[in-house]
């Protein structure tokens, strides 16, 4: 069952306070066709961080990172720096290029907390924006930037359905919740309420379910998503 709100197992800087800068036409992705370990540096001696699975946990599909920069090693090896899930937020690592698969995408989410708005962008051009429900004070929505992990499709009935975008954000405040990882999500309101535009949520974002059905029928994994306001 997924716990909503944070999403439990068995289911870089923010943007100030004013407009987001300019979202960018493309983003490069990779795809990890094995588990890979994310080093601090470009290089295989340098300290290894996490390895990170060739699979997301909820939904079994592909680990999909954003590209944010890549070299080729003084041993020849081309390395990618890519956005990492989990703690700490915002955090990336360098990964051997090879055993992954590349993919471009021109989706880009932009989370804007102060309006309580969900934007999406496709090619750097505003498409769409839907009012949201946001953490409250005490249970905050993380800032930064993040990315999405996987396309929850809910159970007929489960609260935060119909759609949960799992994101690679985790909780400030919460460091589990019902057993998970304290991960937010961009989710449904579907037995959980809650009023578009309050603050009332454990953390996660809530949208109406005409607003995250259209975003699950056109976000795929490893979209980029800032969370700023």
């Amino acid at each position: 069952m997924l716990a909503v709100c944070l999403l439990g197992v068995t289911a870089g800087p923010a943007f100030g306070a004013g407009t987001p800068a300019r979202v960018k036409a493309t983003q490069q992705l990779a795809v990890l066709e094995s588990p890979h370990g994310a080093h601090q540096e470009p290089e295989a001696s340098s300290p290894q961080t996490e390895v990170v699975p060739s699979r997301r946990p909820i939904t079994g599909e592909r680990t999909t990172l954003p590209v944010t920069g890549s070299l080729t090693g003084a041993d020849g090896v081309r390395w990618l720096q890519v956005m990492l899930p989990g703690r700490p937020n915002s955090s990336t690592g360098w990964i051997a290029q090879q055993g992954t698969r590349k993919l471009m995408t021109g989706w880009h989410i932009v989370v804007d907390l102060a309006a309580r708005r969900v934007s999406a962008y496709s090619n750097g051009h505003l498409l769409r924006s839907f009012q949201a429900v946001v953490g409250k004070p005490s249970t905050p929505t993380p800032t930064g930037q993040f990315f999405v992990e996987e396309i929850v499709q809910m159970a007929s009935g489960e609260a935060g359905g119909p759609f949960a975008l799992a994101l690679s954000a985790r909780s400030d405040a919460l460091q589990e919740f019902e057993g998970g990882p304290g991960q937010i999500a961009i989710h449904g309101r579907d037995n959980l309420g809650g009023t578009l535009g309050a603050a009332e949520s454990h953390g996660c974002i809530r949208l109406g379910s005409a607003g995250i059905d259209w975003l699950a029928a056109r976000i795929g994994p490893g979209t980029p998503a800032t969370i700023y306001g």
